[in-house]
């Protein structure tokens, strides 16, 4: 399996990672972890905690443009190590997301973000 696939599995993982830190504030602000209706106790949490969960959202979302371009550079025959390097800056720009997102640091969540479609972008790019 390439870097780039490994990195496709790492950012799978990454929204179910963040829902993981939405529990860690839901039960801090609200008291405990509601299974039953999660969404609507999403719906309660403030500050941090309603960041989180967009930043958790915002993962889901970015997902799929990521597969696509990983696939279409390998199914158009770019070099391992040229999408691998792109899908690794895609992976610590993601990263970096919902820290930045959690701090309430606007500019830098933007500009991980762009970095992160950038990255997508430039797979699409050298597919071409």
């Amino acid at each position: 399996m390439t870097v780039a696939f490994w990195c496709v599995f790492i950012a799978c993982l990454l929204p179910i990672v963040n829902a993981w830190i939405c529990g860690y504030f839901r039960a801090k602000q609200l008291g405990s972890v509601d299974n039953k209706h999660p969404r609507a106790q999403y719906a309660q949490l403030e500050g941090a905690g309603a960041r989180a969960y967009a930043a958790q959202q915002n993962a889901w979302e970015a997902l799929p443009i990521f597969i696509a371009a990983v696939v279409i550079a390998h199914l158009a025959g770019v070099a391992p190590e040229r999408s691998a390097l792109a899908a690794e800056v895609f992976i610590v720009a993601r990263v970096l997301y919902p820290i930045f997102y959690i701090a309430n640091k606007d500019i830098l969540r933007s500009l991980s973000f762009m970095v992160g479609i950038g990255a997508c972008v430039s797979l699409f790019i050298m597919a071409a």
